[in-house]
């Protein structure tokens, strides 16, 4: 039943194994795009990898996905969606050409999204600050520019790592959190921790991280850097 009091009735459990099989792995597909043996610990597939496995291995024989080295350093045996094959070369091209308005914009998204390789397919970078680590929680949020991790965004959004030194990274970083919480994908923010230190200490807002967050639209208040939706509109 749903909240509303409906009731409807839902398909018998299909006992084949074979074919529970088949549709995990064209879900997994679908998710992923590209999948790696990291996915198996991601996804909690356990025993149900095997099986997997051999369905995919089906899949490549009959021409519905490609099987090769797509990635660097995640190990053979990758399997994709031809569709997905494509996507990566064109984003590899326009990282190396790295032409004026046509590198990517940072992305968003949820630390567990599948989108999100780090936690998963890689591990976490290394981060000076040893009591906020980052990881694939609920709630948590990550900033990729290039595919490369720039924010983490911690669980409840009161503390913030960042990953990288380069101002420009930070500023495009510091924009697409912004745009989020524009658009109200991301609720309001109120930072008080930056890199393992109180944010509104003089010596930490003057740092090339917390000024690309005040450029983007975020405000110092007794509580830290805030940025609401008004507040972005505002700025927009």
């Amino acid at each position: 039943a749903d909240r509303n009091g409906r009731w409807s009735l839902l398909p018998d459990p299909v006992p084949d194994d074979t074919v529970r099989a088949h549709a995990l792995a064209a879900q997994l597909l679908d998710r992923h795009g590209v999948l790696t043996r990291a996915v198996s610990g991601v996804e909690g597939l356990g025993e149900r990898a095997p099986a997997v496995y051999r369905v995919l291995a089906g899949m490549e024989e009959a021409g519905h996905v490609r099987r090769g080295y797509f990635v660097e350093h995640l190990g053979g045996s990758q399997f994709a969606l031809p569709g997905a094959v494509d996507e990566l070369r064109n984003d590899a091209s326009t990282l190396e050409d790295d032409r004026p308005g046509e590198r990517p914009d940072p992305v968003v998204l949820a630390a567990a999204d599948p989108a999100n390789p780090y936690g998963g397919a890689l591990g976490w970078p290394t981060h000076a600050d040893v009591a906020h680590r980052p990881g694939r929680k609920a709630g948590a949020l990550v900033v990729l520019d290039g595919g490369d991790l720039v924010l983490y965004v911690e669980r409840g959004g009161r503390s913030l790592l960042t990953f990288t030194a380069d101002q420009a990274a930070l500023a495009r970083a510091a924009g697409a959190l912004a745009t989020s919480v524009t658009r109200g994908t991301t609720g309001p923010l109120t930072l008080s921790r930056l890199d393992g230190a109180e944010v509104l200490e003089r010596a930490v807002l003057a740092t090339p991280a917390a000024m690309a967050l005040l450029a983007a639209g975020f405000t110092t208040t007794p509580r830290g850097l805030r940025l609401t939706p008004d507040r972005a509109r505002a700025r927009g």
